[in-house]
């Protein structure tokens, strides 16, 4: 397998921090037996655990107002790879990438799932964009597209979901994930109803597209680009849409799309229970949308919701088997280390989750002892598990330590003399 990172470099690394390593980790034990938690047990779920990174995250983002491109960004998807790869190589969790399209397009889909092979990279969900005009186009999608009011724009952003149906059986891909901008932006703009079942006419032709062993996840959010409503604006219309397409069809939560204060782990249980929940797109909000590092603010709601998704995986529920993706932008880091820290940080939740003891829950639960339950929760939630995290990484052979590693690399400053950046490459609006 292709290496980006020096195996010299990250192996001396690994060798100046083992021992503490070892140190920690033998603590730990000894604290989790004396719970009659098996510590191997949880690090070995800990290596298992992978979190797929968005193609689109390697570059830095931006907002409405500007964009500050940064040193050495990914030009086209063989450099994305890269950086993915490099991720991957540090943080040990993230084998796999999920493109989006025609961002992502290439002339010869084999050759761009041959360098992903040689970096060990999978492909999973492949993401449609119809939430702007492309270079030529000649029926707009401004007034929406899936459910715009002229059917030629619907028949456009149909076709256009169909083609990246095809894109992603060259790669290997197993689903598609929708997300339109269509909505309104004035009171009376929109038949809401018509909208809708324009909206579901579309997606059915797109649901008759999906090949036997894939499954089609519907992303909801509650505001922009449309700002007075949207189509698919939450979990409700989410679910609707979902059940009204067919099993193959799930519903996809992303963390920052929701209302302030909405409660995303009783969501989570609900999509669970009618085994509608197809995946998660992770990050952090603090006003709107996902600008923000996964569990950078919330690490106790993203435990949460990992509570009700180990509840899951403990009591062998049907249909049961979420995508997990990070969804972020990088405004004013290095994409890399952000997504480092992120695919971490989502799996430290996870790993807090697995301590939890299911049975003695239950029981508090049953009991309606809502103190000793929630102490249950907050028990878990608390405990430092860095050693399980470092120990599952360096036994796969990543980082003890990633970001140290990543910058005693050098890669960007590698990656800025690679990847000069365009001087005429505009610096306005979302990328």
């Amino acid at each position: 397998m292709n290496k980006r990172i020096d195996s010299a470099l990250l192996e001396a690394e690994n060798a100046k921090r083992v021992s503490d390593l070892n140190s920690d980790y033998a603590a730990l034990g000894d604290k989790l037996a004396r719970a009659d938690i098996d510590i191997e047990a949880i690090t070995a779920k800990a290596g298992e655990f992978q979190i797929a990174v968005p193609s689109w995250g390697t570059g830095t983002g931006g907002t409405r107002f500007a964009r500050f491109p940064g040193e050495g960004e990914p030009r086209n998807i063989f450099e994305k790879l890269e950086d993915c790869a490099v991720i991957n190589e540090l943080s040990g969790c993230t084998d796999s990438v999920s493109p989006h399209f025609p961002w992502d397009k290439v002339s010869d889909f084999s050759e761009l799932k041959q360098q992903a092979d040689a970096f060990g990279l999978k492909w999973v969900s492949v993401n449609s964009n119809t939430f702007q005009d492309q270079p030529g186009q000649v029926h707009s999608y401004k007034y929406g597209s899936l459910s715009n009011t002229q059917k030629a724009s619907r028949d456009l952003a149909i076709q256009h979901n169909l083609d990246v149906i095809e894109y992603g059986q060259k790669l290997g891909a197993k689903s598609l994930t929708v997300w339109v901008g269509d909505g309104s932006n004035h009171p009376g703009q929109q038949h809401f109803q018509r909208a809708f079942e324009r909206y579901l006419a579309s997606m059915e032709e797109v649901y008759k597209g999906l090949p036997d062993d894939w499954e089609m996840h519907i992303e909801h959010k509650m505001f922009e680009p449309a700002f007075y409503s949207t189509v698919i604006q939450d979990w409700g219309s989410n679910l609707l849409a979902a059940m009204h397409l067919g099993p193959k069809c799930k519903s996809l939560v992303d963390l920052g799309h929701h209302a302030p204060n909405t409660n995303i782990e009783m969501i989570v249980s609900r999509l669970i229970q009618f085994k509608k929940l197809g995946g998660f797109h992770f990050n952090d909000s603090k006003y709107g949308d996902d600008d923000l590092d996964s569990g950078s603010l919330h690490p106790y709601q993203q435990f949460l919701i990992f509570n009700e998704l180990v509840d899951a995986e403990y009591r062998k529920q049907e249909g049961f088997g979420p995508a997990y993706m990070l969804d972020q932008s990088h405004n004013v880091t290095d994409p890399a280390e952000s997504l480092i820290n992120s695919a971490i940080e989502v799996q430290r939740s996870y790993v807090k989750a697995l301590l939890v003891n299911r049975e003695a829950l239950y029981d508090f639960q049953e009991n309606n002892d809502a103190l000793m339950a929630s102490l249950e929760l907050k028990n878990a939630f608390n405990l430092d598990v860095s050693p399980i995290l470092a120990m599952a990484r360096y036994r796969k052979g990543a980082a003890i330590e990633p970001l140290a590693v990543y910058r005693q690399a050098g890669y960007r400053k590698a990656m800025a003399v690679a990847r000069p950046r365009d001087p005429n490459a505009t610096g306005s609006g979302i990328v």
